[in-house]
């Protein structure tokens, strides 16, 4: 054949980050940006809870101004009665006031303050790194880190002060209900307010960020593996992550094209070799850690579930999180193609992640209650409620139906399988994925600051427990340097450095596990043992072998112990059909 569609062509690669630079593809999907749609997204992003964060003070010191003067006006016990009632109006009234400022200063504070931070100290990181020589020494790296990550909270709080400075003259903080009479006139007021509020909150977190992570645990690569007596209770995990399952045969992948497998002839090898493993040695466990699929599409999701099904020994002992392909790939085939917030398609891509996950462990993991202050009972008792309306949803779409389920993914997270015994291993889930409604910034991650508090919950609940901590993007840039500045920050969870910090109390009864970059990589901060899982499908085509690693891990009196892997090599599959 002239051309053989069997292994692909030059569209399958054209959003392989594999075979283009990051650069390229940006460049190339910017002609195909939906400029209403930016716009809109624009507007409810950021706009709308500017606007809203900036009018609160203008709004609340209009009500004190028109309040207080005819209060000034009575006498006697009249003035205070009315004192009364108008304390009470405006502790109901203005509660939904404040929730809104409160909700626009988060929602401003997730799309702008910590990321700005995270690229102001990832890219001068990654100067530090490019420029000043190390020749490989650990001890140099971790204190040039170190340094560097000072260096971002001097810079973020520097370049914080100036913006306040320019914008402070367009500030207004008081106002009259006259002025609400033409409310335009109060929109450039508001918005410099917002932008005063969130500089001067960036000016001060960045400089306590900078120095908070400057004096952390620098990321270091494990210097040997732990030992345990033979006694010792012993758990065998095996660890996979990003085997982006496609929903046809001959298909590729969205990062890797041509460079990387077609189908999913590589993931049903790797099923089979750890179910002839489980045979001969049982696992305890099987953990994939997100990217189960390349875009969360539901025959994705088929073929993943037709390939677990094979192997009901595997499968029962499995556990999965989402992943930023499961759940924040808008369209596949057009990295620019933009979604407005609250769209269907997302929540449908969640939905579609909660399901499968329900089905394969639902009656295994448990999840907390609204306050996150308890586990609250299992994730299948969790969803039931809404089986009828999430099934509704998924048959018709539609932003009415949507709606409502937003709520039910943010609550489903964290996830915990519970010790078998109080002195057992027990895994925490987590959600690592940022809100994104562009694929081409899809791979952020942000863990929630509630979902970081629900660990130490579950932690305490246990106090004995040893425990694995699952989520898909690597906590820390790894100690080494990076192929490029665009894969450090596009990838980076963003408030990674705050939950090490949080795990470190813990850390000697902890490990945690990821995926996301494919890098194989173990190693720790401080005490905290991390563990990078290489992708057994990504990075390599079908004539190539892959691999995979299967952990041991032994409670040990101090803890936890992590005893060497065994690896696990998969042999490559067929060739490439003959043009």
């Amino acid at each position: 054949m002239i051309i053989e569609p069997r292994n692909g062509d030059a569209q399958d690669d054209a959003t392989s980050t594999k075979k283009r630079s990051l650069i390229a593809i940006a460049g190339s999907s910017l002609g195909e940006i939906s400029l209403v749609k930016l716009a809109l997204t624009w507007i409810v992003g950021a706009a709308l809870p500017s606007l809203l964060l900036g009018a609160a003070p203008l709004i609340l010191t209009a009500w004190v101004a028109k309040v207080s003067g005819r209060i000034a006006a009575l006498a006697g016990i009249g003035s205070l009665v009315l004192l009364a009632l108008v304390g009470v109006a405006g502790w109901y009234g203005f509660r939904p006031l404040l929730r809104i400022a409160e909700k626009s200063f988060w929602s401003l504070h997730a799309l702008a303050v910590q990321p700005g931070y995270a690229i102001c100290r990832e890219g001068l990181q990654h100067l530090a790194e490019h420029f000043v020589p190390i020749h490989n020494n650990p001890d140099k790296r971790a204190t040039l880190r170190a340094v560097s990550a000072i260096g971002a909270g001097l810079l973020g709080c520097l370049l914080a002060s100036v913006v306040i400075a320019l914008v402070w003259p367009a500030t207004r903080w008081t106002s009259d209900f006259v002025d609400f009479i033409d409310p335009l006139q109060l929109v450039v007021p508001a918005f410099a307010n917002a932008v005063v509020v969130m500089s001067l909150y960036l000016a001060l977190a960045s400089l306590l960020w900078g120095i908070a992570d400057g004096f952390m645990d620098q990321p270091r690569d494990l210097e040997s593996f732990d030992t345990a007596p033979s006694a010792a209770r012993r758990w065998r995990v095996a660890h996979l992550s990003d085997v982006h399952v496609v929903g046809e045969r001959y298909g590729f992948r969205i990062e890797s094209g041509r460079a990387g497998p077609r189908g999913n002839e590589r993931f049903r090898q790797v099923l089979d070799k750890l179910a002839e493993i489980h045979a001969a040695e049982p696992l305890d466990l099987l953990l994939i850690t997100g990217d189960m699929t390349d875009a969360g599409r539901s025959a994705e999701w088929a073929e993943f579930l037709d390939a677990m099904e094979r192997h009901g020994t595997l499968a029962e002992r499995s556990l999965i999180l989402p992943g930023n392909h499961d759940v924040n790939i808008v369209d596949r085939a057009n990295p620019a193609r933009l979604e407005l917030p609250g769209s269907p398609g997302k929540r449908l891509r969640e939905m579609r992640t909660l399901s499968v996950m329900a089905a394969l462990q639902g009656e295994r993991v448990q999840v907390f209650d609204h306050s996150r202050t308890k586990l609250a009972g299992s994730l299948a008792d969790a969803v039931a409620p809404h089986r009828k309306k999430i099934a509704a949803f998924a048959d018709s779409g539609g932003l009415r139906l949507s709606a409502g389920l937003a709520a039910i993914w943010a609550d489903v997270f964290p996830m915990v399988l519970p010790p078998a015994e109080p002195e057992g291993l027990g895994i925490i889930l987590l959600n690592s994925n940022a809100e994104a409604n562009f694929s081409f910034t899809n791979a952020l991650g942000l863990v929630a600051e509630e979902d970081m508090q629900a660990v130490l919950v579950a932690t305490r609940t246990f106090p004995k427990a040893r425990w694995i901590l699952a989520l898909h993007h690597h906590l820390t840039e790894y100690p080494r340097p990076a192929k490029a500045l665009s894969e450090r920050i596009g990838t980076a969870l963003i408030n990674g450095s705050r939950l090490l910090r949080l795990l470190q109390p813990i850390a000697p009864r902890m490990i945690a596990m990821h995926g996301h970059r494919h890098i194989d990589w173990i190693g720790r901060s401080g005490a905290l043992k991390i563990i990078s899982a290489p992708s057994p499908v990504m990075e390599m085509t079908d004539t190539k072998p892959s691999y995979f690693y299967i952990h041991t891990l032994a409670a040990v009196p101090e803890g936890i112990a992590l005893l060497e892997p065994q690896r696990v090599v998969i042999a490559p599959s067929s060739p490439e059909v003959a043009a």
